[in-house]
């Protein structure tokens, strides 16, 4: 696939090139990598759990142009945190980057992903439907392979884009479970940018906040809804928390994650 600058839209051209990066970022690997916070398995229950940079996992994965998010390991977190069990807090401020770690689940092996966060305040103004707007304190983020030759013009522009710019291809699909401002529960929403990033409305509005939030989630089902089609394995999963395009702050809690 040869690629061509628009000739109708020179600013569209441009806005392929900056969102290149982001996407190949996005659980494809391609950035630099670099480990702040990692996390252990337990074998037994597929459990990931913060721990040590000497026990490496989770990778930190920095955006092009974007100031970074802030992960630490946090023994203070809020009031309801379990027992002495860690925390992982991010502090985004006008910043986005994520943590990604690699997995491999077959799609006749994919279960359930079992997970918790804590959300003080929501960003003002945010609307993860919305390019300029497209902001959340909290994402749970599954990415999937797939046939790649389904990609529209568009996405395929984009992967060909990701590809020459990084050396890696976007994932097929990538799933993500969100805190939205005021969308109800359960809406699924695609993203301004590319059709094969769409996130599912777990919380809604203010209530719930200052308090763990814990959640259980049929991947595959859940997947189902959002693509409309069966998915393909499961190779990576990643938290993100951002507010670059709001130009805001915030700050959240993830827990540990299980994948069962």
């Amino acid at each position: 696939m040869s690629v061509r600058t628009p000739q109708s839209s020179p600013c569209a051209w441009r806005l392929l090139l900056a969102f290149a990066g982001l996407v190949a970022t996005l659980l494809a690997g391609c950035a630099a990598p670099q480990a702040p916070v990692t996390a252990t398995r337990a074998p037994s229950q597929g459990a990931m759990r913060w721990s040590t940079p000497q026990q490496a996992a989770w990778q930190e994965i920095q955006l092009p142009g974007k100031t970074p998010t802030v992960y630490r390991l946090d023994d203070h977190a809020p009031s309801g945190a379990r027992g002495q069990q860690l925390a992982l807090k991010a502090d985004a401020q006008s910043s986005a980057s994520m943590l990604r770690a690699p997995v491999r689940i077959e799609p006749e092996a994919l279960g359930q992903v079992d997970f918790s966060w804590l959300v003080p305040q929501l960003i003002a103004n945010a609307d993860m439907a919305q390019r300029d707007l497209d902001d959340s304190p909290v994402r749970l983020i599954l990415a999937f392979e797939g046939d790649r030759s389904k990609f529209s013009a568009k996405d395929a522009m984009v992967n060909e884009l990701a590809r020459l710019l990084t050396g890696e291809e976007m994932p097929y699909a990538t799933l993500m479970y969100v805190w939205c401002n005021q969308r109800p529960v359960g809406s699924v929403i695609h993203s301004p940018r590319t059709d094969r990033i769409r996130k599912i409305v777990v919380e809604s509005g203010a209530q719930g906040l200052k308090q763990w939030r814990n959640y259980e989630r049929d991947i595959r089902a859940d997947y189902l809804r959002a693509f409309g089609e069966a998915p393909g394995a499961l190779v990576a999963i990643g938290l993100m928390s951002d507010s670059d395009n709001t130009h805001s702050n915030a700050v959240a809690w993830y827990g540990p994650i299980a994948l069962r």
